[in-house]
Formats: C-alpha cells, structure tokens, sequence
C-alpha cells in the first residue's frame, strides 16, 4: 500500500524487539532505575529500526 513490504520476518522482528524493550523497562523500573540506560537507548533504537519495515496498522 505505501511501498512497503509486510513480511512475516519483518513482524516478527519488530515484535521481538519490542518484548525486548519492555521487559527491559518493566526490570530496571524494579531496580529503582528512573533514567535512561545504554540498554534502554540500544533497545529503542532496534525497535525503531525494525518498525521501518511493518506499517503502522500493523505495529
């Protein structure tokens, strides 16, 4: 629809790396950790990279 290929590879991605971060957010949250890590900015990156390939109705 806009130029963008909706594979499963790409879903599955996006999704993994999104249970990524939030696991990560949901452990240093428990740790009393209130700013933001390297882990937290590498994981936001990789979801924001995989996101490019899966459309927005499908996020």
């Amino acid at each position: 629809m806009f130029g963008r290929k909706n594979t499963t590879d790409a879903l599955t991605a996006h999704k993994a790396a999104k249970k990524a971060l939030h696991d990560n957010q949901r452990s240093e949250k428990a740790a009393g950790i209130r700013e933001e890590t390297d882990t937290y900015r590498e994981l936001n990156a990789a979801v924001n990279k995989t996101e490019k390939h899966v459309p927005w109705y499908r996020r």
